[in-house]
């Protein structure tokens, strides 16, 4: 048999709006064969009804017969080609509901009852959602970050209906150039960087920010880096430093800043520590040479300790790795 169209309507089943500011109903109808005559641009009505369908309780909109109690809003949408996209305009908690939506043209009247949407009012927006890629690949934030890795924090928001359109911002010690795009239901903005020592627990916070009439509305996500790189400010010292005798003891301390640790308490790996001595041609000069090494990189430093041989020709080591 022939196959017949029938009434129908497509509508976003949830929609979230924001408080103070406005909520977008995207819709699309259908109707029967026989009425395509009726459908007019001059003579075609919408109509939207909230929470039940009797037209003196429930009726909150009317395209072209607004009433004082009516929600402030307007059909988008071109009612002559079944579109009923509608607009309501200084949303408040009263628009949360369920809406159906009514056709009227000439002969035609239907109602709109088997699909409906439901908008919920919010006081604050969504959080924006903040992913960390490294080489292009996406890791979790708390994983570590290798020193001189390619970087890119990605934040995305689900935007809101709102004039002017939602901004994303970041807050974050280094300044680092921004790249944005903005689809028509998303905001997003990039964060791109070389990771160094200096963005080691840095934290980045996304925020967006909708501009209402009355007030600023906002909402964040923050998150730290940890960044593992190689050691800096490595330096060797001696005690005592003053001339030692034969037989004395003499401690050697390695200090140097990264991430993975260089040295601990209980001596464990991916570091080590080397104490290497030296003589030169003519054992004047001894050299005590601590390597302080990590997964991320080596970094050297030395202490040159001079005496004439004849004063002493050996020196007793104690390494200072237990404190």
């Amino acid at each position: 048999g022939v196959c017949c169209r029938d009434f129908s309507i497509s509508l976003p089943q949830n929609i979230q709006a924001l408080n103070g500011s406005c909520v977008i109903i995207k819709c699309r109808f259908e109707i029967q064969e026989q009425y395509d005559r009726d459908l007019t641009e001059r003579a075609a009505k919408g109509l939207w009804f909230k929470d039940g369908d009797k037209m003196n309780d429930h009726l909150v909109f009317h395209s072209t017969d607004p009433k004082p109690n009516h929600f402030n809003g307007k059909i988008t949408g071109n009612l002559h080609e079944k579109n009923c996209t509608t607009i309501f305009y200084n949303v408040s908690s009263e628009h949360t509901g369920r809406y159906y939506f009514r056709i009227e043209s000439g002969g035609l009247k239907y109602f709109y009852t088997v699909n409906t949407s439901i908008i919920n009012v919010l006081d604050s927006p969504p959080r924006p959602t903040v992913q960390l890629y490294v080489e292009q690949k996406e890791v979790q934030d708390q994983e570590e970050v290798l020193e001189g890795s390619s970087v890119s924090l990605r934040c995305s928001a689900e935007t809101l209906c709102s004039s002017p359109p939602p901004t994303l911002t970041w807050s974050s010690t280094p300044r680092i150039p921004l790249s944005e795009s903005s689809r028509l239901e998303e905001l997003i903005s990039d964060l791109n960087f070389t990771a160094t020592h200096r963005q080691h627990r840095v934290t980045f916070t996304c925020t967006i920010t909708y501009q209402l009439q009355d007030e600023n509305k906002t909402a964040e996500h923050s998150i730290t880096l940890h960044v593992q790189y190689s050691p800096q400010n490595t330096s060797v010292s001696v005690l005592p430093s003053s001339s030692v005798l034969e037989g004395s003891s003499v401690t050697l301390t390695c200090s140097s800043d990264a991430n993975q640790a260089v040295l601990n308490s209980e001596g464990g790996f991916p570091y080590k520590v080397d104490i290497v001595r030296q003589h030169d041609d003519d054992g004047v000069e001894e050299c005590f040479c601590f390597q302080a090494q990590n997964e991320a990189a080596g970094t050297y430093a030395s202490l040159q300790l001079s005496a004439p041989p004849s004063e002493y020709e050996t020196l007793n080591i104690k390494r200072s790795d237990t404190q």
